[in-house]
This record gives C-alpha cells, structure tokens and sequence, in this order.
C-alpha cells in the first residue's frame, strides 16, 4: 500500500454526514485505515494568497459510531501544497463557487494529486459529458427557449425537464404529452436562474429501477439499483429511492467499455454513472455516492479500490499507471 500520506478532503461539513451512507465518510475511514493523515475543510474556507493555495480547516480522525463520528484538532490554515492528496469532494450545485475551487486546485495539482482531477471536474459536469456519447444516451436537449422544448416534448412524447447543473433529483419535472404546466415551470427556471436546462425523453423503464454503476479508474467494481417510491418519477436517494442489489449486463459492460478510457485518461477516479433500461443518462465526476450501499450489498470494498487507485497514480506522478 505504501507510506502515510497526508490527505486534505474538500467537502461539505463532516459532523453533517450520515456515516451509512455518506462516500466521503466511507473514503475518510479507508483512508485512515492505511495509516493517512486527514484534513477537513469546506470550500469557503479555501484561500489563494500570493501565489498559493491554502485551507482553513482542521485534522480530524473518524470511527463508524452514530453522532459521534468524528474528533477534530483546532482550526488552522494549511499550505496544499504541503499535502500529498486533496480529494475534492463537497456535493453540487455545479454553481461558479464550485468552479472556482477547481481554478484554484488546479495550482497544486499534480504536485499535490487532486482527485477527481479539478480541472476535468470543471469540464466535464454530469449532464454535459454524456454529449459525448449520443449513441449510448436518450434524446437530450439543452436550451431555454420556450418553443424548443414543446417541439421536442411533440417529436417524444413524456419528457423529464431538469436544471442543467442540479444534483439529487432536486427540480426534476416528468411532463406528459398533454401536460398543461410546461409554460408554467419554463417561467419558473427561467426566473430562477439565467442558466438553460436539459430536457430528456422519460423513459419509462425508470420504474424498475436508475442503475449507479461505480467506476474506478474507468474499470467498473458494481452497481446498485433506485428504486423510485411509489408515485415518483425520480430514484434519487435523497428523494426517497430504494437501493436494492443488481448484477451489471451486457448493456451495462459495453457503456463502461466505451466512456472508461476516456475517463481514466483524464484522472476521473472515482465517477459514478446513471443508466436506465439501456441508455446512459449522466456521468457523475463530482461528488458520486452509492459505494457504501454497493459494500452492503456484494461486499465489494469500493473505497479500498479506489485508494489502490489514487496510490497508484501518485506513484505515477499523476499520470495513469503504466503511461
């Protein structure tokens, strides 16, 4: 496994997380397991000053007890730099306060490993990357123009309209082909934000299940099924989807064969996709989740290969293993 290392975690407040369910958590206590040091910080407590790059944070250790999970040192600001590895991990939304925490890492990275690398993070946001893949994905549309959207809903039938840069199923709409409250919901997210949305063809296949698939170093470890709730269009576990076990398929294989490549040429270690039925709906590089409930399900240790990956590139210097 190697030698210590210190690992700073840019995420969001630790003594928030819920410990059974939480990635960062899980990818916290792999960490230290190891033998690694751990530094927590939250994205406002990220600072540039003349040329470098610090934090405002504090050393912490974690053990799995409910509400008493975390032991933290005093605050104090640290040199990146100085630091082996930083995983970046606060959740979206894919705001310009996000993106200016990836310009910012980008200063360090590789000399410190930044994962996911910060600045393919910055590039390649969840519903954008998949537009590199057509032929694996449901017709998609972005845009914020009104009649657009009705020509779209027309040519497809039921669609899901959602904000582009939206996480957690949070202002995601299913609307029917006679659905009367399209003009009502376009004035909405118009009002709310100068950014456009995506629209989708719903596909109906949903209702058994949004498949996560946990990718490593763009090799696929497994995959746990959401079950939407009764009465709901959306799986996310935030809104009440169920996770239950699934067996990746053929489909499945041949949508990681295709994006992993890419995803591991541009440091993008720890990334979690959507597929339902057959077609790829997002690529999550962020802030993906799913590892803990994928370790309950097959007992497959996610984190632990993903820190064999994060080692190994370190030991590479940033680069692939074997570039």
């Amino acid at each position: 496994m190697g030698g210590r290392l210190d690992v700073a975690i840019q995420m969001d407040p630790i003594e928030a997380v819920d410990i059974d369910a939480d990635s960062t958590f899980r990818l916290a206590e792999e960490a230290q397991a190891r033998g690694h040091g751990l530094f927590v910080y939250t994205p406002e407590d990220l600072v540039f000053d003349e040329g470098r790059v610090f934090a405002l944070g504090r050393r912490v250790t974690v053990r799995r007890r409910r509400g008493d999970h975390v032991d933290a040192g005093p605050r104090e600001r640290v040199d990146l730099s100085d630091f082996d590895i930083v995983l970046l991990r606060q959740d979206p939304p894919f705001d310009m306060a996000y993106i200016t925490t990836t310009h910012l890492l980008e200063r360090i990275h590789p000399g410190t490993l930044v994962v996911n690398d910060p600045f393919w993070v910055r590039n390649s946001p969840e519903k954008l990357l998949v537009l590199d893949f057509p032929d694996l994905t449901p017709p998609t549309m972005i845009t914020r123009d009104l009649a657009q959207v009705r020509a779209f809903r027309d040519r497809h039938g039921d669609i899901i309209l959602k904000p582009l840069y939206g996480n957690g199923g949070a202002g995601v709409f299913r609307l029917s082909a006679d659905d009367v409250n399209l003009a009502a919901l376009h004035e909405l997210f118009t009002g709310m934000s100068r950014e456009p949305f995506i629209v989708q063809k719903y596909l109906g296949e949903v209702t058994s299940g949004d498949k996560r698939v946990i990718l490593v170093d763009g090799v696929p470890v497994g995959a746990i099924n959401r079950v939407p709730a009764a009465g709901e269009a959306r799986s996310n576990m935030h809104v009440g989807g169920r996770p239950e076990p699934v067996e990746l398929d053929a489909r499945d294989r041949e949508i990681c064969a295709r994006i992993g490549p890419l995803l591991r040429e541009r440091g993008l270690i720890f990334v979690g996709i959507d597929i339902i039925g057959d077609w790829l709906t997002e690529i999550n590089v962020t802030s993906p989740t799913g590892i803990q409930e994928l370790e309950r399900f097959t007992g497959v240790n996610a984190a632990a290969r993903i820190w064999d990956a994060i080692e190994a590139r370190r030991r590479a210097g940033g680069a692939p293993e074997g570039s």
